[in-house]
């Protein structure tokens, strides 16, 4: 009976320190990761030209200005981080004579952390290099930091596009806020490496049901 405890003790050692082992070896793996994106990839990438838009919901200002820039990035793809309702957004691009192809929106996110928290992901499968960030003025700030850091621990570089505002943006902006949203992109640049949260509410703008909407109801900012 002793034997057979003590046994069971030595199993239970062993089990720990293959534990304790295999999470040495993730949590290196990961760091290893972020420390070659941000010293390697980072760098590389900053010299290359944008190949993604990514544009934070919160003002339809921002949509208009994206619209707008497609006439300058033609090829490459837009990513609406949980802007204004999709017909709104289908017709501020069809204005602009923008490939519908081209635009797609994400509708996971609600809060600047969650934009970045599920674009990053859609950025990679696109293998996106060097990122155009649109966002407001009032907003750049935390913005900024805030993709600088989630992007760059993916190795992407960030160009930031700000725009002037006509009203008063969605996001309203503090020290609490800012310091809060850059502490947890800091804790989950580490943990990204890993893990990628999928969004599964991310549509081609060509796709957008207008009769759907019709029925469902919305409403424009302009």
């Amino acid at each position: 009976m002793k034997k057979l405890d003590l046994r069971r003790k030595l199993a239970r050692k062993q089990r720990k320190r293959l534990l304790k082992v295999v999470a040495i070896v993730i949590l290196g793996a990961m760091l290893a990761s972020l420390l070659f994106n941000i010293a390697v990839r980072l760098p590389t990438n900053a010299s290359k030209p944008v190949d993604a838009v990514l544009v934070l919901g919160g003002s339809i200002q921002r949509e208009i200005h994206a619209a707008w820039l497609t006439k300058d990035y033609p090829d490459i793809p837009f990513l609406i981080s949980h802007g204004s309702d999709d017909p709104c957004i289908l017709f501020i691009f069809q204005r602009a004579g923008a490939r519908l192809e081209q635009i797609w929106l994400e509708r996971c996110a609600d809060s600047t952390f969650g934009n970045f928290f599920f674009s990053a992901p859609i950025l990679r499968r696109w293998n996106a290099h060097k990122v155009k960030l649109v966002t407001s003025g009032s907003h750049i700030e935390r913005a900024e930091w805030m993709s600088k850091i989630l992007l760059g621990a993916q190795g992407m570089a960030v160009e930031i596009d700000p725009v002037q505002e006509k009203g008063v943006p969605g996001n309203r902006e503090s020290t609490l806020k800012t310091t809060l949203d850059v502490t947890r992109s800091i804790v989950w640049s580490f943990f990204s490496q890993l893990i990628q949260p999928p969004c599964f509410d991310v549509k081609e703008l060509a796709n957008v049901d207008l009769q759907v909407w019709k029925e469902k109801g919305y409403a424009c900012e302009r």
